[in-house]
């Protein structure tokens, strides 16, 4: 593992499997997908009624209600673009196993690179087993296939998310089929930078104005553009929708003796209600706490630019990799309310249905993701020397936190 020595991030991490092996284990990935998603994940059994809830089915009953941006929102995180994480990854090696690069292969990795963050099939895991416990009381419950096949997958995709876009990029370095991540010689005095796409090192003008990747054709830049006024428009945006999502109901569920409306706490209140404290707690940490906390994280990291010295700023950047990391959780909430549409389908006797909060929430979760992604942990470093945004002056020992990575041969020395 090689590791920057200012800030300590991972730059290169050797892996113990060959290609044959991510291979193989991209390929029972995508099996366990196709059981996960076509089976039930649990059967439901209530006077003589029965419900097959699985995925699809609840994508397509929210849709059929009208909330047709939940049920897009919700069906690219949990199916589509995990799919295209999977099937970018076969694709990928494939063509690497057989020494022949296609021209395309940059813009795969591009959407390779975009749907990691995006996938949220751990989140979705943890939904089920929310949803199952709320209807524990409710319903005769048989669990499905499915639901052992999204346990199994959750691990896959943990797994798989080692096989990242720049991975793959050295996996290619490997084979002889790409260059090299350095072009040319980067010891002199010329200011260079990393593509955040594949990995190369390049120089890049000193305006902070993008330049083509020599590599993969992407725009990189010395640092990201515009991040201030970026993070801090989603930041305020965040705000204003976390209001409505938690203030307005979540769902509704509809019985044959009550119409009754259910907030984001309310649903909290109701699991502890039930006994399932440890469920209370998680989905009270994961739909409160942890937007607060990434929107106050944020604001935090945006506000101190001062240079404070070398431990504060590792702290900073610390702080930068728990709120990259706990991003995706807040959607445990949405994922429940869809799977309980599917699950609560009982004409008659109960219907559960999505509210006005959910889109809310939704849309806050994917609000400080993109505000997360804008920001730059490398402007912090930056600062130590007081340097413009503009323009800085390189030196060996002041590399940034992500501007430069090792090519093959010097991680695996």
């Amino acid at each position: 593992m090689a590791c920057c020595n200012v800030c300590g991030y991972v730059l290169y991490r050797q892996s113990y499997f060959t290609l044959d092996g991510w291979l193989s284990l991209v390929l029972t990935t995508l099996v366990v997908f196709g059981i996960a998603n076509y089976f039930p994940i649990a059967t439901l059994n209530v006077q003589a009624m029965t419900v097959h809830a699985n995925l699809p089915h609840a994508l397509y009953l929210t849709w059929q209600q009208g909330h047709y941006t939940l049920s897009v929102m919700t069906g690219m995180f949990a199916f589509w673009l995990p799919l295209s994480q999977i099937l970018c990854c076969l694709w990928a090696l494939t063509a690497i196993r057989s020494r022949r690069l296609p021209a395309d292969f940059p813009y795969g990795m591009r959407l390779l690179g975009f749907a990691e963050p995006w996938s949220m099939v751990p989140v979705l895991m943890l939904a089920i087993l929310v949803a199952l416990v709320k209807f524990a009381g409710f319903a005769t419950i048989v669990p499905g296939p499915a639901i052992l096949a999204f346990g199994v997958l959750t691990v896959l995709l943990t797994a798989l998310s080692r096989l990242s876009s720049l991975r793959l990029w050295r996996h290619a370095e490997d084979a002889g089929l790409v260059p090299f991540a350095t072009a040319g010689d980067i010891s002199g005095d010329a200011l260079h930078s990393c593509c955040l796409a594949c990995g190369m090192v390049q120089p890049v003008p000193a305006d902070g104005r993008g330049v083509p990747c020599v590599r993969c054709r992407s725009t990189t830049h010395y640092r990201k553009p515009r991040p201030f006024s970026r993070v801090w428009a989603l930041i305020i945006a965040a705000w204003i929708a976390y209001v409505p999502a938690n203030v307005l109901p979540v769902m509704r569920i509809r019985t044959a003796v009550s119409d009754a409306e259910h907030t984001i706490l309310g649903g909290v209140i109701e699991l502890w209600r039930l006994g399932s404290l440890d469920l209370a707690v998680i989905v009270f940490v994961a739909s409160v706490v942890v937007p607060m906390t990434k929107l106050l994280a944020l604001m935090v990291l945006m506000t101190q630019g001062r240079w404070r010295g070398h431990r504060v700023q590792r702290q900073r950047t610390r702080l930068y990799e728990l709120v990259e990391f706990i991003g995706q959780w807040s959607m445990l909430d949405v994922f429940v309310v869809i799977l309980m549409t599917s699950m609560a389908n009982f004409p008659g006797i109960s219907q559960v249905m999505a509210g006005p909060a959910a889109v809310s929430f939704g849309l806050v979760v994917i609000l400080t993701m993109m505000a997360a992604m804008s920001y730059d942990p490398r402007r912090g470093w930056d600062a130590r020397n007081g340097e413009s945004d503009t323009a800085r002056s390189p030196a060996p020992a002041q590399a940034p936190a992500r501007a430069a990575a090792p090519s093959a041969q010097q991680g695996k020395a």
